[in-house]
């Protein structure tokens, strides 16, 4: 009896179905793969350092301000310092006392200088913080060489200025001429007057005409006009004939015109009787 074996074989799968249209069996290329390739190529770390240094860097001045402001307090006090001789240390004071109140750190120094170097005296000044609540303001005054036209004084710098008590300067000298000459008449004066200390002889002042002509005025009195050529050898020959003829009898003596060529012209004050008349 024939048995009938029937072998099974391993079935082979089904071909998949190809899809319309497809011409080749290679498979379908990586279209993220340059992307891929590019976010690779990037240095994350240090993307990510810089990133944090500029949050950072944002911070600081919002922090700084949040500090500040916790940190802030009213100024209570301002304090006034320098040599003073034309100011006064207690009207300075009620000067800048405008700032008392105000803010610490948002006042503005600047301002308060400005402020203060408007008034005549003050040359320049300085101001700082004191924490936690002061301002400390240090002030120096113009140092007056002379006085200028009789209505204002002039610093040893060449800088006019006149301030309502121009006579608390003292003593001085008295020079006069156009402002915009003002250095022209303190070189003058300087080299006049160093000349006359010299001969000890006091210097008192030097006016400067329009016209350009010099009149010197000594210590005693004396008034020496001097014009406006060849000042130097005019004055040259002033101190001549004074020290030579004129100093025993200086309190006699009004003027001097030294603007001749080979002399000078002596003005005497008038001679007074027993009577006290002119004679």
């Amino acid at each position: 009896m024939l048995e009938r074996v029937l072998v099974r074989g391993r079935a082979t799968p089904p071909e998949p179905p190809r899809r319309r249209g497809a011409t080749s069996l290679d498979p379908e290329p990586d279209r993220l793969g340059p992307l891929r390739a590019l976010l690779g190529a990037i240095p994350w770390l240090q993307v990510g350092l810089g990133t944090t240094v500029l949050l950072l860097a944002a911070m600081v001045p919002w922090a700084t301000g949040e500090v500040l402001a916790a940190m802030d307090r009213k100024i209570m006090a301002i304090d006034v310092r320098g040599e003073l001789v034309g100011e006064n240390r207690n009207a300075l004071e009620r000067h800048v006392g405008d700032w008392i109140g105000r803010s610490y750190f948002a006042t503005d120094l600047a301002e308060v200088k400005t402020a203060l170097e408007r008034r005549p005296w003050v040359a320049s000044a300085a101001v700082r913080r004191v924490w936690p609540d002061r301002l400390v303001v240090d002030v120096r005054e113009r140092k007056p060489l002379a006085y200028w036209n009789h209505e204002q004084l002039v610093s040893r710098t060449g800088r006019l200025f006149a301030p309502a008590n121009r006579d608390v300067a003292g003593r001085l000298p008295l020079l006069a001429g156009p402002d915009d000459r003002v250095r022209d008449v303190i070189d003058m004066a300087r080299h006049l007057s160093e000349s006359l200390a010299a001969e000890e002889m006091g210097f008192a002042g030097l006016a400067l005409e329009e016209r350009g002509a010099w009149t010197l005025r000594l210590a005693n009195g004396i008034e020496v006009a001097l014009g406006r050529d060849q000042v130097e050898q005019r004055f040259e020959r002033f101190l001549t004939v004074y020290r030579d003829q004129l100093a025993p009898r200086a309190d006699q003596v009004t003027r001097v015109d030294a603007r001749y060529s080979n002399g000078v012209a002596v003005q005497w004050k008038p001679l007074v009787s027993d009577s006290g008349k002119n004679t």
